[in-house]
């Protein structure tokens, strides 16, 4: 899963090659908001290397495509900046780690929950183990969507919430949680709009901005969590 640009080999392998729109017609069947913008991005961060026609036109080989997938996967279901995403695959190219599977978690950022589940609401009090009256009073609270289809991140939170209950701790006590992350994402947004562009010419730059930008707000918020956890364990 080398990033380096494929070799120029004979007639037959630069016919199997493929354009950018021919790897977007492979990829945004499972990548619906994938864009020549963000292969470019992608190659301007270092973690891809399309070979080169002499006429500068980019080519991919099937290794291409398949690191761009397994890339766009890492950033979908385990919302992992592209700095880290880097780094793996450097580490994976050089042979010090191995490819992500279902079974090896690449465990770094702020998140590594699959998304791609779709649950109805019995699916998901059975998933958390909660009863139905506690998924109500979350819904209630704005900690998960009142709308089916539920995700692994609602059947995370509302794991959480079956256990902080035994603390005596529920889930009205946790409204503000939601207006804190609406005024972050609004931070953010405003952070990165002049990344944007009035056209929404630097979006795959804006959204990797955003990324980082909540992965150091996280890190800030898990900090000072800490801090007050061992004022009170003094």
């Amino acid at each position: 899963m080398s990033a380096q640009a494929a070799p120029r080999g004979g007639a037959a392998q630069r016919r199997s090659l493929l354009s950018i729109g021919q790897v977007l017609a492979r990829l945004t069947p499972e990548f619906p908001d994938l864009a020549p913008s963000k292969l470019r991005f992608l190659e301007d961060q270092g973690l891809i290397a399309p070979s080169r026609t002499p006429s500068g036109y980019r080519k991919f080989s099937a290794d291409d495509v398949d690191r761009v997938r397994y890339i766009l996967t890492l950033q979908r279901d385990h919302y992992l900046p592209l700095k880290v995403i880097l780094a793996h695959l450097e580490q994976v190219d050089a042979g010090e780690a191995q490819p992500f599977t279902a079974g090896n978690v690449v465990s770094e950022g702020p998140s590594i929950l699959r998304v791609d589940r779709r649950l109805s609401r019995r699916e998901l009090e059975t998933a958390s183990g909660a009863p139905r009256a506690l998924v109500q009073e979350a819904i209630a609270a704005s900690l998960v969507p009142a709308a089916e289809p539920y995700d692994e991140r609602a059947v995370r939170v509302v794991q959480a919430l079956v256990e902080l209950r035994r603390f005596g701790i529920e889930p009205r006590h946790l409204r503000g949680m939601r207006a804190s992350a609406e005024r972050e994402a609004a931070l953010i947004e405003s952070a990165v709009r002049p990344v944007l562009g009035r056209r929404g010419e630097g979006r795959p730059e804006a959204a990797e901005a955003a990324r980082d930008i909540a992965g150091q707000i996280a890190a800030i918020r898990e900090v000072l969590g800490r801090e007050a956890v061992e004022r009170i364990a003094r």
